[in-house]
């Protein structure tokens, strides 16, 4: 069966969709209306919060509750209803055009963060590492849109793109350190754009192509497998939930003319995606 609409959510910017296990739940931003869901796919029912700041990722914590990467930095809620406490230090705060956008956990519970310049004019958007202990690191810089964040299931691989380039990247993690990028797959321009993104546990990639209607999954040489159609062109974010983590969650931006758009896509995958690690 092709992509199923379960959540016509009619987001302005639908992103960072998170499987909780324990809850049996998706989580999930709209950036551009500063919310913060929870969907349960088995009652349809959608929650959510609204912030000052918009969201641009999260991560669950191991001490339960979330990280949430923001506007200008860090911070942390204890519980669905808890107010947010600011964590680490706020790098973006004094940089108007700057916000954090898409981000991973690694298995040694760091989360890795890129930002994105939202006036698309200077490009310092960077890579960032915030450990346990709220250091933040800059890691490389020089892009517009840091975007697709994942770990292999076994930490040894990384990937994340500068969307408005069209190219996929990825790195061999050795010591817990990012080594030899190189590029991973490049699109031409026009066929749409590689946004957020998660592996599988066969050692598969799948990215969500903005602007290019569909999912494709890459092997581990960057070649694409398999490419599945939507009925919308803006996907934003590939991530697998469900019992067995079989079940793909797909979310998309609105886009004029597109009844769909916004809305929250799932289908059946044979490999299991790879759980989320906690931070912390």
């Amino acid at each position: 069966m092709g992509p199923e609409l379960i959540l016509d959510a009619r987001a302005e910017l639908g992103e960072g969709p998170r499987w909780h296990a324990g809850e049996r739940r998706l989580y999930w931003v709209d950036i551009a209306r500063c919310e913060l869901h929870r969907f349960d796919p088995a009652t349809g029912a959608d929650e959510k919060r609204v912030f000052e700041q918009p969201v641009g990722c999260f991560a669950f914590r191991k001490t339960g509750g979330l990280l949430l990467a923001m506007k200008d930095g860090f911070a942390t809620i204890d519980d669905w209803d808890a107010e947010p406490a600011p964590f680490g230090e706020a790098v973006l705060k004094d940089r108007a055009d700057y916000r954090f956008n898409d981000g991973r956990t690694d298995p040694w519970g760091r989360f890795w963060v890129g930002s994105v310049d939202t006036a698309k004019q200077t490009g310092e958007a960077a890579l960032y590492r915030l450990d346990p202990d709220g250091r933040v690191t800059w890691i490389e810089g020089e892009m517009l849109t840091c975007n697709g964040a994942a770990f292999s299931a076994d930490g040894g691989r990384f990937t994340h793109a500068n969307t408005p380039s069209h190219a996929l990247r990825i790195y061999d993690v050795i010591d817990r350190k990012l080594t030899n990028r190189r590029t991973f797959h490049q699109w031409p321009v026009g066929e749409g754009r590689p946004d957020g993104g998660s592996f599988d546990e066969a050692g598969f990639y799948w990215t969500a192509l903005f602007d290019g209607g569909r999912i494709v999954r890459l092997s581990g040489e960057g070649d694409v497998v398999e490419e599945i159609a939507l009925p919308v062109s803006r996907p934003t974010m590939i991530v697998f939930g469900g019992e067995d983590r079989r079940t793909a969650y797909v979310t998309s931006a609105r886009a004029e003319g597109e009844r769909q758009s916004g809305g929250i896509f799932s289908f059946a995958v044979d490999a299991p995606g790879v759980p989320e690690w906690p931070f912390g």
